[in-house]
């Protein structure tokens, strides 16, 4: 395969798991992402852990002179990674396994039975700076990710990386939630 690898198996993801169960409330505090008019996560629900500052503007010409004024590539953490706080060891574990320089965007994505990410390609900004990996904390024999021709079922506990630079999507076609903590790092490939 060309377009994932599994880094890692049998992670223990059952703390961050447990934590994300016992505060359901996290998935209703950022409706950023499925909000997103042109976005392909309308079907999703998230817990943003970093991400860039969110800004909207009304023209291109508004959203350039934004991007212009800093770097596109900083993240800031949002008050759920501290209220996650079990999701750092896997992050942490992952920098370190990956020799990771630097984090980016961290959240937790659910794709409830019968949803779907749709066919998008990540910005070549973002492509071109970050590797994108995936700890599943949750899945099913139904959810399938397709990157360019190839297309995987990720069992919990995996994590793979993947080449977010192809067109890729999420079905879940399963009786149960499809849930990844994404990770964004760059690396010194």
């Amino acid at each position: 395969m060309r377009n994932f690898q599994r880094i890692a198996s049998d992670m223990d993801i059952t703390p961050l798991l447990l934590a994300i169960n016992t505060k359901p409330r996290l998935w209703r505090e950022d409706t950023y992402l499925r909000d997103f008019p042109q976005g392909p996560f309308g079907e999703i629900e998230s817990i943003m852990l970093r991400f860039p500052v969110k800004s909207v503007h009304d023209t291109q010409a508004e959203l350039e002179n934004h991007l212009s004024t800093y770097d596109q590539q900083e993240n800031v953490d949002y008050p759920a990674y501290k209220t996650l706080s079990e999701a750092r060891p896997l992050i942490m574990w992952l920098m370190s396994r990956v020799a990771g320089e630097r984090l980016g965007r961290c959240m937790i994505n659910k794709i409830a039975p019968g949803g779907r990410i749709f066919p998008h390609v990540d910005t070549k900004s973002h492509t071109d700076y970050y590797s994108r990996f995936h700890i599943v904390l949750q899945s099913n024999p139904d959810s399938h990710f397709r990157a360019g021709t190839e297309t995987v079922n990720m069992p919990a506990g995996d994590i793979w990386w993947f080449d977010n630079a192809q067109e890729h999507e999420v079905i879940n076609a399963g009786t149960t939630d499809r849930i990844h903590l994404v990770v964004d790092i760059r690396t010194a490939r």
